[in-house]
């Protein structure tokens, strides 16, 4: 084994064209309790960029390489570690025991070795590549826990997506559907709008031409103090900022209202008119468990759920993939090879 890996590191938080790959970055060394996969595909999330960007009360332990999300194999295995062995093909749970995202507080997936606990270690059967398992952990993971883990998500409920076209968005637009839901997706133009299409949902909302409360209304009817019919049962909201006043507008009486993030902003302006007269459910859901990624591993294998996968990338080219998720240009996941 070489001594020295390449490695996507941050120095200090800045602008994505300040990352810099390093050629020739320390292999970590094995540790009790760890194994070291050797990389074969990690994938970016929205995450990833506010680790760049740095995030208000959150100090990382810089340098630090990115990445939350890993697939591979085991290279070595530390001392006190059983049931793994060199060659097992593995995906990796992106929280350590410390309660740390690898990639944040720990060193992550956008290098060619990582060292990482062996509890982390999920087994990947041969029907799932590679990069279907770099796809899964946060993204598909935080969509699990919040449709399925949760239990808010029922057979035969309307369900809207906002920020479909991205990995959590794609990964709740299938999920919703392998569930029997009427899938409403809405993300920003008519070509991302055929493709949510392709991938299962029903209908095709376009956000930037449409108000959203508006076109609930016109295609499925104004929600009603008295009748839980009119509007949507549920609406998946993980975006926040200036789409969470259509979106109290938009769910029927008893509906529910799903939340994971707010990459669009945390403090919108709030009516509490709609909470209460309406009879909603707001549902918080933060992260995901490591059941959720053994779960969807198992649907990947069976045929049942296949990862969006927008760009697949060397890692040489890991800083234009970035690149490509703020601005929005990718649908799906941007998968990276360390190794090509």
């Amino acid at each position: 084994m070489p001594a020295t890996m390449k490695a996507l590191v941050l120095d200090a938080h800045g602008p994505i064209d300040d990352l810099r790959l390093r050629p020739d970055h320390e292999i970590p060394e094995v540790t009790p309790g760890h194994v070291l996969v050797r990389v074969t595909a990690a994938s970016f999330n929205h995450h990833d960029i506010f680790t760049v960007r740095g995030m208000p009360g959150i100090r990382l332990p810089l340098p630090v390489i990115i990445g939350l999300d890993m697939a591979g194999e085991v290279a070595e295995v530390g001392e006190g570690v059983d049931g793994w062995v060199p060659g097992d093909r593995v995906v990796v749970v992106p929280l350590a025991s410390d309660g740390h995202l690898m990639g944040e507080m720990h060193d992550g997936g956008m290098a060619q070795y990582c060292l990482v606990e062996a509890e982390q270690l999920v087994r990947l059967p041969d029907e799932v590549s590679d990069v279907q398992a770099a796809a899964l952990p946060v993204a598909y993971g935080a969509a699990h826990r919040m449709m399925v883990g949760k239990g808010a998500v029922h057979t035969g409920d309307k369900v809207l997506v906002l920020g479909a076209s991205g990995g959590v968005g794609t990964a709740c637009v299938q999920l919703a559907r392998g569930m029997g839901c009427h899938v409403v997706a809405a993300a920003g133009s008519e070509e991302k709008g055929r493709a949510l299409l392709e991938l299962g949902a029903d209908e095709f909302l376009d956000y930037t031409q449409h108000d959203i409360a508006q076109w609930v209304r016109e295609h499925h009817g104004k929600p009603h103090r008295f009748d839980s019919g009119p509007g949507m049962d549920v609406v998946v909201n993980f975006t926040g900022g200036d789409t969470w006043a259509p979106t109290l507008r938009s769910v029927g009486r008893g509906g529910r209202i799903l939340v994971c993030g707010a990459s669009a902003g945390y403090d919108p302006v709030e009516d509490l008119r709609y909470i209460f007269s309406f009879e909603l459910q707001i549902i918080g859901s933060n992260a995901f468990e490591k059941s959720d990624i053994e779960q969807l591993v198992a649907l990947v294998a069976e045929g049942r759920l296949d990862p969006v996968i927008g760009a697949e990338l060397a890692l040489d080219e890991a800083v234009e993939g970035l690149r490509m998720m703020e601005r929005r240009e990718v649908f799906g996941k941007v998968v990276v090879r360390p190794w090509a």
